[in-house]
């Protein structure tokens, strides 16, 4: 913890991402910076004269109060020196000196990580898309990655959640300035990381400095949905500039959210329809991993694990056909859905094995359903009818 202080002492100050890793490939770590004799952050190679008199102040005024809130909100403190810090971090050209972490960052160096992004304006066929598309590459043991906005990046989490995880949401903030739901779902399965310690005032050009170290983590990016001028364009040329592969799902081509995908297309971005199409690119850079699991057929869920007998009475028999009154436009799948939740809640695979669809189609109607205001969300992978009737 000791040396906890000094790493957060680096991480508060108002510098560059760029200045930080400059002070650990000069001293090695930040406790020999903070001790280092006076004057010696002057002068040297990306570290500005302002950004050396910041340093210069070695000011640990506040360092035991954002102590306190990393333990408050469960945070552990991952210096770049840690032997869990991802080494493809590490190859950044300004990697983070610490990253803050909520709950298990999976093994992002041995296993393929997808990056799943959009637009926050996500129509529905956009959230289907991206809900369906990460729930198959987590259900085929890679890790979808989500910047968990609102629209495409929140449906990929959820997909990602619903088939079981792991996630990884990548923040552009302090974690107290995310009070989403999601996150913490996400951190319970996976992990959230951040750079900024708890208590920094967040500023515009964390998002872009945010996006290095989510395409840093990530082997590729997938596309839903997005303007052709958009944040996501923003971070598709970060992972561009990385050497990372880029995919994209076609739409419609008089759709203003198809522009983007549309024209990464035309600039070479691999076209998608469905998961497999991402995870053959990496069937051959990860031969360990890929061979102790067979990839899944496109049409079909893994069998969903026996629960233990419910309550007396609670699934003793199928729901009762519903009444001829609620919501309208529902399609069969969505019908089955809902007939499938009783009259509390039900959790994801008790919906797949009553309605007898497969997993993946009714993680994506499950986000439809949610978008139209028909189900809710619960923890524990639950879901529960806001309209009790359906058509």
């Amino acid at each position: 913890m000791q040396t906890n202080r000094y790493w957060i002492w680096l991480s508060q100050l108002n510098i560059s991402p760029r200045a930080r890793a400059c002070v650990v490939q000069l001293f090695g770590d930040a406790e020999t910076a903070f001790l280092s004799k006076p004057g010696s952050f002057s002068g040297r190679a990306g570290i500005s004269a302002r950004e050396a008199a910041q340093l210069e102040l070695r000011d640990l005024t506040d360092v035991d109060r954002t102590l306190a809130r990393c333990r408050a909100q469960d945070l552990t403190v991952l210096p770049i020196t840690d032997p869990s810090y991802p080494d493809c971090l590490r190859q950044l050209f300004d990697p983070p000196a610490v990253l803050f972490v909520r709950g298990t960052l999976p093994p992002v160096d041995e296993i393929p990580v997808l990056a799943v992004i959009g637009t926050r304006r996500a129509s529905p066929y956009g959230i289907k898309m991206g809900g369906e598309l990460a729930a198959r590459l987590t259900a085929d043991g890679a890790v979808v990655l989500s910047l968990l906005t609102q629209g495409i990046d929140e449906a990929a989490a959820k997909g990602a959640l619903l088939s079981h995880g792991p996630c990884i949401g990548v923040l552009g903030t302090s974690h107290e300035v995310c009070r989403l739901s999601l996150v913490r779902e996400v951190a319970q399965t996976g992990a959230v990381i951040s750079e900024y310690p708890p208590g920094r005032v967040s500023m515009r050009h964390f998002f872009r400095e945010r996006n290095r170290i989510a395409a840093g983590l990530s082997d590729g990016v997938v596309v839903v949905e997005a303007p052709e001028k958009s944040g996501t364009r923003l971070f598709v040329t970060e992972a561009v500039e990385q050497g990372k592969d880029v995919f994209a799902v076609p739409g419609n081509a008089d759709s203003e959210n198809a522009a983007g995908p549309l024209l990464l297309i035309k600039e070479g971005a691999k076209l998608v329809t469905d998961a497999e199409d991402v995870l053959e690119e990496y069937r051959g850079r990860y031969p360990l991993f890929f061979s102790k699991k067979d990839p899944l057929p496109l049409q079909e869920s893994r069998p969903v694990q026996r629960k233990q007998p419910a309550a007396p009475g609670k699934h003793a028999a199928p729901p009762p056909p519903a009444p001829p009154s609620g919501p309208v436009n529902l399609t069969d799948d969505q019908r089955r859905i809902l007939n499938a939740i009783d009259a509390y809640s039900a959790h994801v695979d008790d919906i797949t094995e009553q309605s007898g669809l497969p997993m993946a189609r009714v993680l994506s109607q499950l986000t439809i359903l949610e978008i139209r205001g028909l189900v809710r969300h619960e923890a524990g992978k639950r879901f529960a009818r806001t309209e009790i009737h359906t058509k």
